[in-house]
Formats: C-alpha cells, structure tokens, sequence
C-alpha cells in the first residue's frame, strides 16, 4: 500500500512580496499591504516589518507605532489574482490534485506523482525553483504523509524553506512542538490544555480520548487524533464531487475481524455500484468506524489510479480495518467512503504499471453484474461469504 504523500506550498509574506516585485526599489524597506489610512488592519507584511512586530490582521494604526517609517500601500487584489493563477498552473503541472486553500496557499497530493517527477521533495524543490525564477516570489513548502503534518512543516521553514518530514518520523516531529501549532486548538482550546497541565503536543498524547472528548466535545477526537499525527483528510480540488460511500449501524455489535471483513465487503458492493450509476471512479478509500463506546476513527489510502471496482475497494477497505480496534474492541458501525471522484469529463493520466486488459475484464464483468441487479433487483447476486448475513439482516 502506497504511502500518502502531501505537499503545503505557502507563498511567503505573498501580497508584500508581490508589491516588492511591481516595486524592486521599496526591496528591504518595511512594506505594509492593508491600506494607506489608519482604518482596516494588516493584510500582509514584508519580513523587514514583522522583525518589527507587525502581523497579518493587526489593525493599520497598530502597525504604524510599531513600524513609523513603513511604506503602507492598498490591497490590489486583482493583481494578487492574476500572479496567484500563475502560481496554480506551475502546481498543476505536477498533479491534478490541488485544493488551494487561499490565493497563496495549496495542498497537493503527489502520491502517483512521484514516478514521473522523482520524490516528493524533488517535486516540492522544482515547484519552488519554478515559481521564483518565473515570478520572481518565493515560497515555502512542507511534504509529509497527510495535510496536518505538511502544513506544520511550511510553517516552520518560513521563509523560502523546505521541510521534508519522512512517515516514520512524524511523531519523533510533532511530540517537541507547542500544542499552538495542532489545527483546532486555538487560544480557548490551548488555555483549557495548558490548565490541564499539556504544554506540547507529546502532553497530549498522554491524555486518553475519553478526557478530551469530555473537555472539547467532537473536538477533542480530533486533537486525539492529530496529537498522534493522524490525519486521514483527502485533498480535494475545488467543484469535484466530494465523495461517495454507505455505512451500516448494527442491531447487534460486531466482535470479530473475520465478521467486520464481510460487512467491509458488503459495502465495497455497493459502494462501487454506486459509483458505477454515477459514471464515477476514486482515488481514495476511506473507512469508518465507531465502536460501542461511541469512540470514532477514520482511516484512508489514495490509490494509484482511480477505481470503481469492488475487488481493489474492499482489498484496501480490509487493510485499513487491520489499522484499527477492530477485533479487539466491539463494533456498531462500520462505513467505506470513495473521495476524489473521478468523472467522464475529467482528464485522468493512467498509472504506468496499470493492466488495461485486466481493467476491461473487470469493468466487463461489473457490467454484467450491474445488469443482473437492474432486472432481478439489488443483491441477486452476491459474494458467497455474504449470502447468509445479508439474508439474515435483509440487506440490499
């Protein structure tokens, strides 16, 4: 199973350093971009004007005490556009997959990237060298296993950095960090923390979840879960589908792995069934489960190639049930999801070990299977291991 590979690129101090390039003679003066009177606040500083103090979203006023010789111009935002399109075409040479998160900012996931462009710091290095030497701006990038770890990456080698963080070593990274830098804990969260004696993330980790779900409610799942490093979030380009998928509540909780396999299986049916009617294909598998304590987890593995067959669904459906509880602690739900959908009029570049022979077989042979339910109705046909649990809970 291929490993997850992200990429945050942020532009560095982006609205100031666009200023500087249309300007190259305000270069290493405190350049404030927010407005030229006292009313509005900071919208971008140069780093000449944040040694000073000066912040995004400080009032102009504010910034005018603490830097008196700075240069404040207005927002041009029509120009931060046009330089930020720019920015975006340079990402998507790369891959298809990018969810910009600002005008200046940018997940990308390069996991069925890195065959054609080399590794993932190789890829983030000659997005990085694109941008400066075409544009004249810098930027700074994070790469890591999912979006939380790569975005504290860029985050902390600002500016006009690079921070690899390898899967093995996430949690040797996080554990130092200020509990600050965990997405969902803001100033309220992190004063609670604090009083519960939790400075750094590794303090976290010494908390069960039953406690933080008790102080933070559905937030404290999530900081459980980051906290550890974990965080199973797909990247998803802006107008897609978001996703497709089903979930089953049981009347009787499920105790065993081999049991848990067979309603993953189940749903991998009908997930793909669905896709198939939507004329869908995903690129990742996601599962959910909630145990009969109520506790919630999310696992997830981005494929290759997209996929709507129920074969290579349920094959990794199964190995991220094998990352879980499950087996060992009772089960009332369980649910497979497929995100970053695919649709007939999105272009999609083939895996290079791909088998298209065997893809036609398979797409063949679920349009057989596709046929049988649309004439006899859902569940005529069926996995032999699911025979007598659907009929027994008379699930179609």
């Amino acid at each position: 199973m291929t490993e997850n590979l992200i990429i945050h690129v942020d532009m560095d101090a982006f609205y100031a350093s666009v200023e500087l390039l249309d300007n190259p003679e305000l270069r290493g003066q405190c350049v404030i971009v927010g407005g030229a009177s006292n009313r509005g606040v900071v919208c971008s500083a140069s780093y000449e004007a944040r040694a000073l103090g000066v912040r995004s979203a400080m009032p102009i006023v504010t910034a005018r005490k603490l830097c008196p010789r700075g240069v404040f111009l207005p927002v041009r935002r029509a120009r931060y556009q046009e330089i930020s399109r720019k920015v975006f075409e340079i990402f998507h040479q790369y891959t298809p997959l990018v969810e910009p998160i600002s005008l200046d900012e940018a997940f990308m996931d390069v996991t069925s990237s890195t065959r054609l462009f080399g590794s993932g710091e190789e890829i983030a290095a000659n997005i990085r060298r694109q941008i400066e030497s075409s544009l004249g701006i810098t930027a700074s990038a994070g790469i890591a296993k999912n979006k939380l770890v790569a975005k504290i990456a860029s985050d902390l080698c600002k500016p006009n950095g690079l921070l690899v963080v390898p899967a093995d070593q996430t949690q040797e990274f996080l554990d130092p960090l200020p509990i600050s830098r965990l997405w969902g804990v803001g100033p309220a969260s992190r004063n609670k923390l604090i009083s519960l004696g939790v400075k750094t993330i590794r303090d976290v980790r010494k908390l069960t979840q039953e406690m933080l779900s008790a102080n933070f409610g559905r937030n404290g799942e999530v900081i459980y879960a980051f906290a550890r490093g974990m965080d199973d979030r797909p990247v998803e380009p802006p107008g897609a589908a978001k996703s497709i998928g089903r979930e089953i509540t049981f009347d009787r909780n499920v105790y065993t792995l081999e049991e848990a396999y067979k309603w993953m299986l189940f749903l991998s049916e009908r997930v793909a069934r669905r896709m198939r009617k939507e004329e869908a294909t995903g690129r990742t598998v996601n599962i959910k489960v909630k145990y009969a304590d109520f506790i919630q987890v999310t696992r997830s593995v981005t494929l290759e190639s997209p996929t709507d067959d129920p074969g290579e669904i349920y094959t990794h459906a199964k190995k991220l049930l094998q990352k879980t509880l499950v087996g060992s602690k009772a089960v009332r739900l369980l649910g497979v999801t497929l995100s970053q959908l695919v649709t007939p009029g999105q272009a999609w570049q083939p895996g290079l070990f791909d088998d298209p022979t065997a893809s036609e077989r398979k797409r063949k042979l679920n349009q057989a299977l596709d046929g049988i339910w649309d004439r006899f109705g859902s569940g005529t046909v069926e996995p032999a291991a699911l025979v007598t649990d659907v009929a027994k809970h008379n699930l179609r």
